[in-house]
């Protein structure tokens, strides 16, 4: 399965999707020290600097059909620990995503954001999934559930093109599958591989660059082992769709 990542910081979710067996085939990110390190570790997938013109810019050379669109749209609208002004914020970049998936028709969408995200602009990412046709549900997902040494809670949206059920049961089309506290998408036990011995902080697992001053990017990354297990939920469910 192709993925396209809009937002792709230093490529949590690429690594991660790329463990669940998917292939990486194109990064959008705007941020130059984010891009250098995309190139070093994934030298031959191409790159754009601005999600606004992706489309231009995915359709300007042949390249592969997208299965997959992903990305964790700019949360500062929707954290708890700022003024939360969700859509209303002009960093709200999703209706920009939207226009990716509108032009791309991608099977699959995977979307990350904090879980202030489920009170402030959750309801229009669900409303227009379901306008582009796409069956969505959400759920949080919490990092020391597979098994990293801190909780850092993210919520995921799940979306696709078929009606049968993607994610945790009992989650429901078109609205967020989760209630405060709750944990959908539940991973399995975490093997010990996954979290070598190391600081929490100051190294990064999976071999991503471990500077101090890299911090701002690692603050916004995506747990690759939680990416995984999102992988893997999309790529059952399109074994299971036969595709």
């Amino acid at each position: 399965m192709n993925v396209l990542e809009l937002f792709a910081g230093i490529g949590g979710m690429s690594l991660g999707l790329e463990r669940a067996g998917m292939r990486v085939v194109g990064h959008v990110e705007i941020n130059p020290f984010c891009r250098a390190v995309l190139h070093k570790h994934w030298p031959e997938v191409p790159q754009h600097d601005d999600v606004r013109t992706t489309t231009a810019w995915w359709t300007s050379h042949p390249r592969p059909a997208v299965d997959v669109v992903a990305g964790g749209y700019p949360c500062q609208g929707e954290s708890l620990a700022g003024r939360r002004l969700g859509d209303e914020d002009p960093r709200w970049l999703w209706p920009a995503m939207a226009d990716v998936i509108h032009d791309l028709r991608p099977r699959y969408v995977i979307g990350e954001n904090v879980l202030g995200h489920r009170t402030r602009g959750l309801g229009r990412v669900l409303a227009d999934l379901a306008d582009l046709g796409y069956t969505a549900t959400a759920g949080v997902i919490r990092a020391c559930e597979v098994g990293a040494p801190h909780p850092r809670a993210r919520l995921f949206v799940l979306a696709h093109t078929e009606t049968s059920r993607l994610g945790p049961r009992g989650a429901e089309p078109g609205r967020a599958g989760t209630t405060s506290g709750e944990v959908a998408y539940r991973p399995e036990p975490a093997r010990p591989d996954r979290w070598p011995t190391e600081p929490a902080v100051d190294r990064v697992a999976y071999g991503l660059p471990d500077r101090m001053d890299r911090l701002a990017a690692l603050g916004n990354a995506v747990v690759p082992a939680v990416a995984e297990h999102i992988g893997r939920i999309v790529h059952d469910h399109h074994q299971r769709a036969g595709r």
